[in-house]
């Protein structure tokens, strides 16, 4: 049976505060000693209570109370005891065993490094704590071992042979306590803040990685002054660190002072990282280091809340990559993100609030609805209340709340506050869920120009009736002759059915509707063919220029796969323009040229009324792919040729969109010259980006066998790299090879499973392989579900996020539902099942 859940609604602030934490650690992989010394008192805003510390997995060595020895009684969960009515200090030994701690939660072991990842919940497996986001301390920490590296949050303040000593003074909760010891360099540079003060900035690898953390060093010092001149907010202790751990389950953590990263996140050199890796390096370490205000000196009151820091601190990130790079690019990189993860999310039975009111497990709500939905909520409101109002909210944020663990309610009060704005029926978007589906209908009449829309958000677990939420609708209008006539306007839906109109127009107008995708919503409206080619060559706005080439590609593939039908010489002819049009920023030409994903296709059927099956799309794609190859043959090889970039490489914006319009183009050409091009790049690339693109060009063809050895060969020692040689074969393998691909290179020597990097890059992409996951016969289910029963003995964490890949069953026919319904229902059964996994199934089974 499944715990009984955790609800909002039952939040109470805690009995007992806590005004000061030290801890000392003395490292053993087998029998780490821990001892704690907490002063505790009551909380005066709370009636009497019982003393109840969180803990799991501890050895309790001894206990007392101002000296006195104690013998609490110990359950399964942590400890109660009974305790003065006043304050009080409280101490503990405890052990624990780091090197047997695979969920990678707490302390754990990670080639034979001393590492922390405690958020959640994973402090009350270090020691006995009140471990909850709203308890908040000073921490002093002593660190005792013979390793070389002995790091913990805050500012350095002693050290010796064999300890270091370190005390963080920001009054922080447990998820937030960081160590870290190790055989490790430190890669350091220096940044003076805005007021003058200098602070050291240090990156921790392991002997031999040195060469891979310049570009992460600037892109922290970047983010750094952005900070500043953006919201002004100034880093706040003396030493700012980040280490690169090779076993960890999520991207990155924000510990204060002390951030540990998956090393896939702080690796990179050109030789081994690809301008992907670049980019979400450089967003990454923003998005960590600007934790330290949205997220540590303001955090959350209660898990309910976690929006609060993770989706204000993505919108932030967000701004600063567009900064960075291409505002626009940026835009419809992060709305293809959101499409692919959170309406995926949305439209299946894990569909969840912003907000939620109630979880099993608080692991399972780390989601693209709390991140990237939450994101958009933030972007709503900006809009709304404009750059000025946005700018006076955050700074009242920052000023009340400094020191707070604060709720969405603190959230919009200081909005409301600074604007004067009523944000009640706004508040519906983090309690809510489903995505917003919003019918557009027009009508044009003596000069007088309607638009009318219908909001209506379908039914959700359980949420069936849903209130109208505000939505703010970007709109501009074009004259028949491509110019604009009414430059971008936003228009604030407030009902269920609404009109907004325009006059004075000598012509009826197109619409460029929801521009910016001004809000997550999905827009429903009658367009022609011809509408959809005439936005994609005249629109100003950018976003809306590409969904409209994206809506005309979706309507091609949906006529190709429901009636047979060519594909169309509009889309060719339209495409042809575009990849041509040298006016146009490369990258926005490489994202226009990139067809819809099989796995948006398959929804895109549903919303049609349609049943997708997965072969049909994929052997439809490829068809169009060829088509648009043949079309654009007069163009692919200059293309190519003239976006080869001169001189060394470089990771910034300008070569990285050259790089990938020149590999969109290329991928088209190894259509019809069966891969000449895409061999003889690979054979001269001198950059990940360069060889890994022909690579992936050559296997989507069915090619590439020897430059699958050959990779293998040249990188087998480079951990990372080698993650991506197991993605490639297994996303891109042909759906009737792919399952039995997967079971070949599970078999592979360096195929750790129990690494999450190589778990995800094979089992991971495999399900992202839609056509080789969904064979009718049902193996890839079988695959996926024998996978993630043996992953979870080890590492529930990782398990229970990679079961998402059986999220979309409702969307299929009956065979494939009952298929996998049935892998769930054996997962389910398993014996020992964690809860974490236990919870994702009842879930994804309850739809």
């Amino acid at each position: 049976m499944t715990a009984e859940p955790i609800l909002l609604s039952d939040y109470a602030p805690p009995v007992w505060l806590v005004d000061q934490v030290s801890l000392t650690f003395r490292l053993s992989p087998g029998a780490t000693r821990v001892l704690s010394e907490i002063s505790f008192r009551p909380n005066p805003d709370r009636a009497p209570g019982a003393f109840r510390l969180d803990g799991e997995g501890l050895r309790l060595i001894a206990a007392a109370i101002d000296g006195a020895a104690v013998s609490p009684v110990i359950d399964a969960s942590g400890l109660r005891c009974d305790v003065p009515d006043r304050p009080f200090v409280w101490t503990a030994e405890v052990e624990i065993a780091p090197e047997k701690n695979t969920a990678l939660e707490g302390l754990y072991m990670s080639n034979h490094m001393y590492c922390t990842q405690c958020e959640a919940e994973g402090f009350r497996k270090i020691t006995f704590y009140p471990d909850r986001p709203d308890v908040m301390a000073p921490f002093a920490v002593r660190i005792e071992s013979d390793l070389p590296v002995l790091l913990s949050n805050g500012n350095p303040v002693a050290a010796g042979d064999g300890w270091a000593e370190w005390h963080d003074p920001w009054p922080k909760p447990a998820y937030l306590f960081a160590l870290v010891a190790g055989d490790l360099v430190a890669v350091s540079d220096d940044f003076t803040t805005a007021s003058g003060k200098q602070v050291k900035l240090n990156i921790w690898v392991r002997p031999g990685d040195q060469d891979k953390c310049d570009y992460a060093l600037d892109a922290l010092k970047r983010s750094m002054k952005w900070d500043e001149d953006s919201y002004g907010r100034e880093y706040d202790l003396d030493v700012f660190n980040i280490v690169a751990v090779d076993d960890f389950n999520m991207g990155a953590m924000e510990n204060k002072g002390l951030n540990i990263f998956n090393s896939k996140y702080v690796l990179a050199s050109p030789q081994t990282a690809t301008d992907d890796d670049f980019a979400r390096i450089e967003a990454i370490i923003a998005h960590e280091y600007f934790h330290n205000w949205t997220g540590n000196r303001i955090t959350c009151r209660d898990w309910f809340q976690l929006c609060l820091k993770e989706g204000l601190t993505v919108f932030r990130d967000q701004q600063f990559s567009g900064d960075m790079r291409s505002h626009a690019v940026k835009r419809i990189e992060d709305v293809l993100m959101l499409r692919a993860r959170q309406f995926r999310e949305d439209n299946g039975p894990l569909a969840h609030p912003v907000r939620p009111e109630a979880y099993v497990e608080i692991n399972n709500f780390y989601t693209a609805t709390v991140y990237e939905k939450g994101a958009e909520v933030i972007g709503m409101l900006k809009r709304l209340v404009g750059d000025d109002g946005y700018k006076a909210a955050l700074d009242l944020y920052f000023t009340r709340h400094d020191g707070d663990a604060a709720t969405i309610e603190d959230w919009l009060t200081v909005f409301q506050d600074a604007t004067g704005r009523d944000l009640t029926q706004f508040k519906r978007w983090y309690s809510q869920a489903g995505t917003p589906r919003l019918t557009v209908t027009d009508d044009f009449s003596n000069g007088r120009y309607t638009l009318s829309f219908e909001q209506k958000t379908p039914k959700t677990p359980g949420q069936d009736d849903k209130l109208p939420q505000v939505i703010p609708i970007a709109v501009g209008l074009l004259n028949p002759n491509g110019d604009e006539i009414v430059p971008t306007t936003v228009l604030e839906m407030t009902e269920a059915r609404q009109s907004f109109t325009f006059d004075g127009l000598a012509a009826r107008p197109v619409p460029s509707i929801l521009r910016g995708f001004s809000a997550p919503v999905i827009v429903q409206r009658d367009s022609t063919a011809q509408e959809r080619a005439f936005l994609l060559a005249h629109d100003t706005d950018p976003f809306n220029k590409w969904e409209a080439g994206r809506a005309l590609a979706k309507d091609v593939l949906i006529r190709m796969i429901s009636e047979g039908a060519a594909p169309s010489a509009g889309l060719l002819d339209a495409l042809h323009r575009v990849a041509g049009d040298d006016s146009l920023d490369p990258a926005f030409r490489a994202l226009v040229l990139r067809l819809p994903s099989e796995d948006d296709m398959a929804q895109s059927l549903v919303d049609s009324g349609l049943t997708p099956d997965p072969g049909t799309i994929h052997a439809t794609t490829r068809m169009l792919k060829t088509a648009i190859a043949r079309h654009l043959s007069d163009l692919l090889p200059r293309l190519y040729a003239d976006m080869a970039c001169p001189g060394p490489y470089r990771p910034d914006a300008g070569d990285a969109g050259r790089r990938a319009l020149r590999h969109s183009a290329l991928a088209y050409l190894s259509r019809l010259d069966a891969g000449a091009q895409a061999t003889a790049q690979y054979a001269a690339a001198d950059n990940m980006t360069d060889q890994l693109g022909a690579f992936a060009c050559l296997l989507e063809i069915g090619a590439g066998a020897a430059e699958t050895r050959a990779f293998y060969d040249q990188w087998a020692d480079d951990r990372l790299v080698l993650d991506k040689w197991f993605a490639l074969q297994a996303g891109l393998a042909a759906p009737e090879r792919a399952a039995s691909t997967v079971k070949t290179l599970a078999k592979h020597p360096d195929f750790d499973w129990k690494n999450p990097n190589r778990f995800r890059s094979l089992i991971g992409a495999f399900a992202t392989n839609a056509a080789g996951f969904h064979t009718p016969d049902g193996a890839g289910y079988d695959l996926v579900a024998d996978w993630l029963i043996r992953l979870d003995g080890v590492n529930p964490q990782t398990a229970a996020r990679m079961s998402t890949a059986f999220e979309t069953w409702p969307r299929y026919d009956a065979d494939r539902q009952d298929m996998m319904r049935a892998a769930l229902s054996r997962i389910r059964a398993h014996p020992g099942l964690s809860r974490d996994l236990g919870e994702m199934a009842d879930r994804l089974m309850g739809a």
